[in-house]
């Protein structure tokens, strides 16, 4: 009995043992640790290193290193620490071996030949700090439509890779910018013939206008294609502090705006002007168009409007007849291309001038007290009215020149006269003196 007891009593120490082991290493295995990535240039390869206590390794088969350490807004640069014990600071380092850009969140340093065995950096780092090898940062983009507008705005995403891994550290958008220009093809069959190179956008992870979510290491681009319809060849600017990489696309054709607008403006305040905007069919669908705008009268008064879904290419807005002026029209559109892709865009500003008109007609009530209509001119002249008034202000102009030219006389008479006086004085007072002599 005592023997049962005892090998009962030992089996549960075992059970008690192991249970407690396998509870620590899983324990063990859920503590998260601050890890940096170490890309071998020469051969792609990756490797993860533990990164403890600022400490990291590098090995003697790297000819060149980028470090990126991310480190508290406003804190001071960092300080490398060599494996011989040596440092490496931002006022102290060799110039034809180190490079290194400082920021106020970051530090990027680059160098050639470093010393093989473990590192250590000292500053307020983050612990998202990577060791990157910066020659191999590429975006990838997600290709144009085929058929893009002019006036449209495109969203488009990228993402950063280092070699085929994902950069996906938050801090990473603020050491990299991306900037999208559009390049001319030259070609002379198109409008932009000759045209210069347009910064189109710059991508951004910020969560502002297009960009869905801030620091997702997703880029978006808001692409405002407001200039001259053509063939253009988008090119990404990848820049970093030390390094620019970029990406050509293959060349697109921007076509021009799908909608024309036309305004037959009226003469009578009793009869509204008529917009008429024709729809291209060539790269939309019609009938998927609706639009919105505004109309800003000669007094700067506004009216919105919109006019909703209907069919065919053709679409007629009545505008209120309020004044005499130039009038102002902007519209946004929406619909869908012939492939079906759903877009937005802005068309051009469409102004008329409404003239003011050239005969009213008024009611005039007789001495029968019979109404009868009495023609009042308009604020346009008639030639014999500009011709009386032209020959008038020509008559006015002449005596002004004659009442001129009489003043300039009788000054010039009234100076003679002073002298004349003034010489007679001067006579006398010399005679009377030689008298007295």
């Amino acid at each position: 009995m005592a023997n049962n007891k005892l090998i009962t009593l030992m089996l549960w120490l075992v059970f008690t043992l192991c249970s407690g082991y396998s509870a620590a290493a899983s324990m063990a295995s859920e503590v998260p640790t601050a890890r940096t990535e170490l890309v071998y240039q020469k051969d792609n390869v990756t490797n993860q290193i533990p990164f403890f206590d600022n400490r990291f390794r590098i090995d003697a088969e790297l000819d060149e290193v980028t470090l990126l350490f991310y480190r508290a807004r406003g804190s001071k640069p960092i300080i490398l620490v060599r494996p011989d014990g040596s440092k490496v600071r931002i006022n102290d380092y060799d110039r034809d071996k180190v490079q290194w850009h400082d920021d106020s969140t970051f530090d990027m340093i680059k160098i050639t030949k470093p010393m093989p065995g473990p590192w250590q950096a000292i500053g307020d780092i983050l612990p998202e700090s990577k060791i990157l090898v910066v020659s191999d940062i590429k975006i990838a983009v997600e290709p144009l439509p085929e058929i893009v507008l002019a006036g449209e705005t495109l969203k488009v995403t990228g993402k950063l890779f280092n070699n085929d891994d994902d950069i996906d550290t938050p801090h990473f958008r603020n050491v990299v910018k991306v900037d999208v220009h559009f390049y001319s093809t030259n070609n002379s069959i198109y409008e932009n013939f000759g045209a210069d190179a347009i910064k189109v956008t710059s991508f951004r992870d910020d969560g502002e206008n297009l960009d869905e979510y801030a620091a997702d290491s997703i880029f978006t681009g808001e692409f405002i294609l407001d200039f001259a319809p053509g063939e253009w060849q988008p090119v990404y600017l990848v820049k970093l502090p030390m390094a620019t990489r970029e990406l050509r696309q293959k060349p697109v054709i921007l076509y021009s705006s799908p909608v024309s607008i036309e305004v037959e403006p009226s003469t009578s305040a009793e009869i509204a002007h008529q917009m008429i905007l024709t729809i291209n069919p060539d790269y939309v669908d019609p009938d998927s168009m609706i639009f919105q705008g505004k109309v800003t009268f000669p007094d700067r008064q506004v009216e919105p409007f919109s006019i909703m879904e209907a069919q065919g290419t053709t679409r007629l807005k009545d505008i209120s007849y309020t004044e005499a002026g130039l009038h102002r029209v902007s519209i946004n559109a929406f619909g869908r291309t012939t492939s079906g892709r759903e877009f937005r865009l802005v068309l051009p500003e469409f102004t008329f001038n409404v003239k003011e008109p050239e005969n009213l007609l008024l009611p005039v009530i007789d001495d029968n007290g019979v109404e009868q209509p009495r023609i009042i001119k308009s604020a346009e002249k008639t030639a014999e009215e500009l011709a009386a008034e032209l020959a008038a202000a020509a008559l006015l102009q002449q005596q002004l020149e004659d009442e001129k030219n009489l003043n300039t006389v009788i000054i010039i008479a009234a100076g003679n006269v002073i002298i004349i006086v003034i010489a007679i004085g001067l006579f006398f007072m010399l005679r009377r003196g030689k008298g007295k002599a």
